[in-house]
């Protein structure tokens, strides 16, 4: 959809949903393109996003990012410098009419909210209301997560990254596994609720397809222990020390989650059960059917934000995202999510194209079946070639007393 030509308006962007090693590099993106734009008076954060709007909780973002240096710095810090929430919008005409009020009484033309499945369904409810009140504020979404889940686009921003450090720390983990001669097993549990595409970027640490980790266990697909045990030790008899990858939401038959098995999960306001814990839940089960030295490791927040090992692959799509966000609302577009599009694995071409965001909210793409071995352990050569061109190029930033230089999330800064 389109609306008309206005005269200059201010920008809201907020982001949303987990942090990324890049969901800053969309915003600096957005920030190079409105700056050079005669439409945009001023561009405003919302710190913790629609919450933060709500609460009219605004920094000016032009005022804070004012030379190319200060971008460049934003760009390669990791994590979300205005701050995220995990706020369901309900679906009630009272909080969107604040939400619209708010907008006219800062002279908002466009709102860019940077996320991944529940911020597409808050673009598509403030989209579809402001359609109803013949609103002309253009709502974008920009795609970010690291879960790799949202459907149209090919890949999201954020998972590039965490593929690269899931893989890298994987390949280190492999290494030292093996360093004693007696039989062990190393269980990695990795992030993915519903889907194992960052579990399956395990399979990259791989020198070859006979090297570690040995097994690789994605929630797309029923969790049977007594065949999990059997693969195990079949692994221990033929490698000594097996090392083996699991997804954090991987579950038996019945629909109850390993993490399950040990303590009650929490739920978010999504109804999202909170995972962790699943590696450990194996690993007790292991302990009491076999003799055999077993460690748990749990990458937890660690494979989320890593940005001194960031893809450059993924750093440039995700500001090319915020780009495009950007100029699809000063185009007049709204109700859109910006996406990209592969055209080729080798070489890798991609490019950015534009859909409806009502097709990308509360829907969730998984692993392919087919992209998983028949015995439901591994994952095959059609994984590998999709997730290859995703971690190329290393995005280093700057250094200072041997640590990297980051800006400071804004919530940290003296308001």
């Amino acid at each position: 959809m389109k609306r008309g030509k206005e005269m200059k308006k201010n920008v809201i962007v907020a982001q949303s949903g987990g942090p990324t090693a890049v969901i800053n590099a969309t915003l600096a993106g957005i920030l190079n393109i409105a700056r050079k734009s005669n439409k945009v008076d001023k561009v405003l954060g919302g710190e913790h996003g629609i919450e933060g709007i709500l609460k009219e909780n605004f920094f000016d973002l032009f005022a804070k990012f004012d030379t190319p240096e200060k971008i460049n710095l934003l760009k390669h810090t990791p994590a979300a410098f205005l701050g995220s929430c995990r706020y369901k919008l309900p679906n009630d005409d009272e909080v969107f009419a604040k939400i619209f009020d708010i907008f006219k009484k800062n002279n908002v033309g466009y709102f860019i909210y940077i996320g991944g499945n529940d911020s597409m369904d808050t673009v598509d409810k403030l989209s579809k209301y402001a359609k109803k009140i013949k609103s002309d504020v253009c709502i974008i979404g920009c795609p970010k997560t690291i879960d790799n889940d949202l459907a149209i686009t090919d890949h999201t921003p954020g998972f590039g990254s965490a593929a690269k450090y899931v893989a890298t720390s994987m390949r280190e983990i492999i290494l030292d596994s093996c360093v004693y001669d007696k039989p062990t097993l190393t269980i990695v549990e990795v992030m993915g609720r519903n889907a194992g595409w960052l579990t399956a970027a395990t399979a990259l640490a791989r020198w070859n397809k006979k090297d570690a980790p040995h097994l690789i266990y994605l929630p797309e697909l029923p969790f049977d222990v007594d065949k999990f045990l059997v693969d195990v030790k079949n692994a221990i008899d033929k490698h000594r020390n097996a090392v083996v990858a699991i997804s954090e939401g991987i579950k038996t038959a019945d629909g109850k989650y390993l993490c399950e098995f040990e303590k009650e999960v929490k739920v978010d306001a999504f109804g999202h059960k909170q995972m962790s814990g699943a590696a450990a839940s194996l690993a007790d089960i292991v302990s009491q059917r076999m003799d055999v030295k077993i460690r748990t490791i749990e990458f937890s927040l660690l494979q989320r934000a890593a940005a001194h090992i960031a893809s450059k692959t993924d750093v440039r799509e995700s500001r090319e995202l915020g780009e495009a966000g950007m100029k699809a609302g000063l185009d007049g577009q709204t109700g859109v999510m910006v996406y990209i599009k592969r055209v080729s694995n080798s070489p890798y071409e991609a490019k950015i194209e534009v859909t409806d965001v009502s097709k990308v909210a509360n829907a969730e793409v998984k692993v392919p079946r087919d992209w998983i071995n028949k015995e439901g352990n591994d994952v095959n050569k059609k994984m590998i070639e999709y997730l290859l061109p995703l971690i190329q190029g290393e995005s280093v930033p700057v250094y200072e007393n041997g640590l990297p230089v980051y800006q400071k999330r804004i919530g940290l800064i003296e308001k």
